[in-house]
């Protein structure tokens, strides 16, 4: 099993004003190891050169790149992995077509994170945990739920949505792996040293 970082977990974003690769250029430099390029409404030439840029700053940085939801993007970039959701392609395939690489699922409940370890996942992402901006149509699971999916999972788990520094403490006391977060540090003024202040609050 692919031997994935601990603490916060970096996902690209251009709502607030940065690129993708000045997003991940920002998490890197604060330290985040885990890096995933999200991006929903770019032309697939676009996303593979953005998707390139960002795998390559990762390996200056020695951090993992994982692709959201375009397992075609993911193996055109030579990803490090990719981040399915429920209604994306299902996981024993993308094994096939991806071997050897990261495979991430996201879920919202215990039948759901069964599920992605027993077809072979090798992380689950759990949330939302809290009502996110990012995301406006995602469920809301709150931390029971949170604390049910832990219970059950032999994977790592990351816990994403609505994750701030104040509800960071919160997170960790479930267990989990480690933490998603987009506009808690790319929407601040300084992301590096948000995203270095999580780093620290979360290994303390």
């Amino acid at each position: 099993m692919v031997n994935l970082p601990k603490g916060i977990y970096g996902i690209t974003s251009r709502d607030f004003g940065h690129t993708h690769l000045e997003s991940a250029n920002m998490l890197l430099e604060a330290g985040v190891k885990i890096i995933q390029y999200r991006e929903k409404n770019a032309s697939t030439r676009k996303m593979l050169q953005e998707a390139i840029e960002i795998r390559s700053a990762c390996e200056s940085y020695g951090a993992l790149f994982i692709v959201n939801d375009r397992l075609d993007v993911a193996i055109a970039s030579d990803a490090d992995g990719v981040h399915l959701g429920q209604d994306d392609m299902p996981i024993d395939i993308a094994k096939k077509i991806f071997p050897g690489k990261i495979i991430g699922i996201s879920v919202s409940n215990e039948m759901e994170a069964l599920e992605a370890q027993e077809k072979g996942a090798d992380y689950s992402g759990a949330g939302s945990i809290f009502p996110t901006g990012t995301k406006k149509d995602s469920e809301i699971i709150g931390i029971r739920t949170l604390e049910e999916i832990m219970r059950i999972s032999r994977i790592p788990v990351y816990a994403i949505g609505g994750i701030n520094i104040d509800n960071l403490e919160e997170i960790k006391e479930c267990k989990v792996h480690g933490v998603a977060i987009i506009s808690a540090i790319l929407n601040t003024v300084d992301p590096v040293e948000t995203a270095n202040k999580f780093i620290r609050r979360w290994e303390s």
